[in-house]
């Protein structure tokens, strides 16, 4: 328990920066809608004129980017890529800062099993997220609710909301696999964004070349909103490479992680 409230207490000042900025972006972004819902036709001619393909890798569908919800799939991609880095900065971090900060020795010196440790710290970073989640969520629904010109399902955008939570648990998993592996990481927020910002890459890839089989090689892709909206729910199979992904990485770091050369000072 001591160490768990240790780790939550490094992580306090990331978690209230990045909730803070996640609140701000949507805030914003929401803030427009009501002029974008005054001029839909004039902004729909506008958008007609621009490549089909260029429309799906920013995001836009055109059958219901002017609905609350449809509006709403805009930024969400843009929040979806800073939750990404922030999961991916928190996994990452988790054991390499301890190599880093030069106190590995010191932390398995304690009567404690690795397990145990890699457990804690597990617990933490999920923890911050989910905080995290909570806070942009709250924030979003007072928003949406605020600018909305029409009835919309409140089910559906709880929805589309979660898809951050479950691609940030996917590049969580990434980046603690990183973090057992990697002897010593110099810069974590370098290799956290060269890394997100790949997979946005391949994503946007996919979305140009209309290949649904090249979605599977990004989480960001994992889950359509046109889809989610058009059908209530989540695609079946990118679930489970979803959750396949995190399971798999999470075991290998234990294995890996327990059977690991630590360097002393």
């Amino acid at each position: 328990m001591n160490m768990l409230l240790h780790e939550l207490k490094a992580y306090r000042k990331s978690t209230i920066i990045w909730s803070f900025s996640l609140v701000m972006i949507i805030v914003l972004f929401m803030s427009f809608y009501p002029s974008f819902a005054r001029d839909a036709e004039d902004f729909k001619k506008i958008m007609e004129g621009y490549p089909e393909a260029i429309r799906n890798a920013v995001g836009f569908n055109l059958g219901n980017f002017f609905t609350i919800l449809g509006f709403y799939c805009f930024p969400l991609s843009f929040i979806t890529l800073c939750g990404a880095i922030q999961a991916m900065n928190i996994g990452t971090s988790i054991v390499s800062k301890e190599v880093r900060e030069k106190t590995a020795d010191y932390l398995l010196t304690k009567p404690v099993t690795r397990t145990t440790i890699l457990t804690a710290k597990l617990l933490a970073a999920s923890i911050s997220i989910v905080i995290t989640n909570v806070v942009y969520i709250a924030a979003a629904s007072i928003m949406v609710f605020q600018v909305k010109t029409g009835d919309f399902s409140f089910e559906l955008f709880l929805m589309l909301s979660l898809t951050m939570f479950f691609i940030q648990l996917i590049f969580l998993a990434f980046g603690i696999v990183i973090s057992v592996i990697v002897p010593k990481i110099k810069s974590v927020l370098t290799v956290s964004l060269a890394i997100v910002f790949a997979f946005y890459f391949v994503g946007m890839l996919s979305d140009t070349t209309g290949e649904d089989l090249k979605r599977y090689f990004s989480p960001f892709k994992y889950f359509d909103t046109a889809y989610i909206i058009k059908h209530s729910g989540y695609e079946a199979s990118f679930l489970i490479a979803g959750a396949g992904i995190i399971i798999l990485a999470i075991a290998a770091s234990y294995v890996v992680y327990s059977k690991k050369d630590i360097h002393s000072v």
